[in-house]
């Protein structure tokens, strides 16, 4: 997978794994991980699938609407990569962070909803239920940060808070936000992703 590897001064820190939205690459959250951690290594990829040249992590079939056998696929790859990564750079596998931005954010969900201890926590931002009548692994001391737009055009309030429960019966610490924008990130958002971030790592 097309990604960036940047090495950290802070070894005991996560590394960050970045993951974009739709349409975006590997240096659109690179900004957002400066803010968050300046000393942690970061891993930052982009989506293998294209729809209409935008890359994207896996394919839809409409708007809200998943390919879940090609979001389950994807989510094997990406997790089978993060691995690969960890051998070829050196860095604890055990403790990789995931910063995901909308269809980046739901695959990060989905890597949690398949894998066990797949990520030691992660900053999802502008989320929805990756897929449904999936029995999660045990998500004890995995904390959870969920950004969210109270006037999301793309993703409904409900459809968040689904997620949130879903992740918190499977034994998840959640901390969630709600900015009155919509499906853009802010500056809010970031700051308060960033003092969840300070008190969980």
């Amino acid at each position: 997978m097309e990604h960036i590897f940047k090495e950290g001064n802070d070894k005991q820190s996560p590394t960050l794994l970045l993951l974009h939205g739709t349409g975006g690459n590997e240096r659109d959250l690179l900004p957002i991980a400066e803010m968050i951690s300046p000393n942690s290594s970061v891993l930052s990829v982009r989506g293998n699938i294209l729809e209409n040249g935008m890359p994207r992590f896996f394919r839809r079939l409409a708007e809200g609407v998943f390919d879940e056998e090609d979001l389950i696929f994807r989510t094997k790859e990406l997790h089978d990569f993060i691995e690969e990564c960890s051998n070829q750079y050196q860095f604890d596998r055990n403790n990789v962070l995931a910063i995901g931005y909308s269809n980046g954010a739901n695959i990060a969900a989905s890597m949690m909803y398949h894998y066990q201890n797949a990520l030691a926590g992660a900053i999802l931002l502008h989320p929805m239920v990756p897929i449904r009548e999936v029995e999660l692994p045990n998500l004890a001391n995995t904390p959870v940060f969920i950004g969210a737009g109270l006037n999301d055009p793309i993703i409904p309030k409900v459809e968040t808070k689904e997620l949130i429960e879903t992740l918190r019966a499977a034994n998840g610490t959640v901390t969630e936000y709600w900015g009155e924008a919509g499906h853009q990130l802010t500056r809010e958002e970031i700051e308060q992703a960033k003092q969840w971030y300070d008190g969980n790592f």
